[in-house]
């Protein structure tokens, strides 16, 4: 997952609120578009900022781990997401060369990924491990992912030299450069720690506990399969429910007291330059018309359409999803695997219109305080796929996937 600066006509997440005067202080909402009052928000950490990088399957799973952490009565813990950024560098770098270039690698990633990485190599915490070398006080990453495209493509050009050496010493030197080198051991509140012995005496969370679900046709329903994005660069796989089991699979474990980590389309219309705090998707409005109306709105522009669509002067009629709509956005790249997100509880607009609270990673960027709200039929419809303690899915569900 990695934002993609992306437009269609059809779908929208569309940050909107109006009435807003710039000279009005933080935390006093104008009158909007839209007003929210929080029903259920469960335990999290305060947001953070994945800034100018490709991160943000890291911050929002670690966010989601925080939560459980929290959940189960542990302290409250800022988690490295460079430290798992840096091993997955290196794990995605060995995978490229050993498939001759022809595979991903891209600062994007998966949720597995952090799972994989603090099973593997353990983790630590922001204190011990901010991978900020080069001299940022934010996390800027372009120059370094370039510099690591350039030199895993070189390794893989020269067939006569020694791969599995040059491509660990040489990716290793930069990833040491720009985001440090890897503790062997720390010092966290009076105690000594590796990070394997921080992650299972610490943070204490059994990594196998946690599932991605999907919802697809073009594999069998309560089957694993590979999602094919190209930030699946692991492989992993992911379990598939119908659309309405994954919208239940989220209720229930909000519900119950578990968060949701999301992954989501959001290069829709509206995202990538609002700042504010919506996320909706609208449906052609003929049916709240009358017929001089829905006259007058077909014989518009189809510009002048989208601009009456994205008005949201109030909450707007949405779409209802199916099955197929899902399928067709997937399979049209209309639905593309963009962004990392924690869903962390449930509002109520002024219609009474459920939406769920999520976690965003921009830092404190709107007047949400950097979350935000979206709506059922806008999650239903370009969510990639979602990341749940197994607890967290209710058991006639369980029992289909054979969990």
């Amino acid at each position: 997952m990695k934002l993609r600066v992306l437009f269609t006509a059809v779908f929208a997440v569309v940050f909107t609120v109006f009435g807003f005067s710039s000279d009005k202080e933080k935390g006093d909402r104008p009158y909007a578009g839209y007003v929210f009052e929080d029903e259920l928000v469960l335990p999290s950490t305060p947001v953070k900022d994945q800034y100018r990088t490709g991160t943000c399957w890291s911050f929002s799973t670690l966010s989601f781990l925080e939560s459980e952490m929290l959940r189960l009565g542990k302290p409250e813990v800022d988690l490295s997401e460079m430290y798992v950024v840096r091993f997955t560098y290196s794990e995605k770098a060995k995978k490229y060369i050993r498939l001759h270039g022809e595979s991903s690698f891209s600062a994007g990633g998966a949720f597995h990924d952090v799972t994989n990485v603090i099973k593997q190599f353990g983790i630590v915490p922001e204190s011990v491990y901010r991978g900020l070398e080069y001299g940022e006080t934010k996390h800027i990453h372009g120059e370094m992912d370039n510099i690591l495209k350039q030199q895993v493509e070189a390794i893989v050009d020269n067939s006569s030299i020694k791969l599995s050496k040059v491509c660990n010493e040489t990716v290793a030197a930069t990833l040491n450069t720009y985001l440090g080198e890897i503790p062997q051991s720390f010092e966290y509140e009076g105690k000594s720690y590796t990070p394997q012995s921080f992650a299972t005496d610490f943070i204490g969370l059994n990594m196998d506990d946690y599932i991605e679900i999907t919802s697809y046709t073009h594999h069998p329903f309560y089957s694993a399969f590979i999602l094919e994005v190209p930030d699946n660069w692991s492989w992993d796989e992911v379990y598939n429910v119908p659309v309405n089991e994954l919208e239940e699979i989220i209720d229930y474990s909000l519900e119950n007291g578990f968060t949701v980590a999301w992954a989501a389309d959001v290069s829709e219309k509206g995202f990538a330059t609002s700042n504010k705090g919506v996320a909706v998707l609208p449906a052609v409005p003929s049916a709240e018309m009358s017929e001089a109306d829905i006259s007058k709105w077909q014989s518009l522009p189809e510009k002048e359409k989208e601009k009456e669509l994205y008005k949201l002067n109030s909450p707007v009629v949405e779409m209802e999803v199916t099955q197929e709509m899902r399928q067709d956005a997937f399979d049209n790249y209309e639905t593309t695997d963009d962004h990392g997100l924690h869903i962390i509880g449930t509002a109520k607009n002024q219609e009474g219109k459920v939406f769920y609270k999520v976690k965003n990673s921009w830092g404190d960027y709107n007047e949400y305080d950097g979350y935000f709200y979206a709506s059922k039929p806008y999650v239903s419809c370009k969510t990639m796929s979602v990341m749940v303690h197994k607890d967290g899915i209710p058991q006639h569900v369980r029992e289909k996937l054979k969990l």
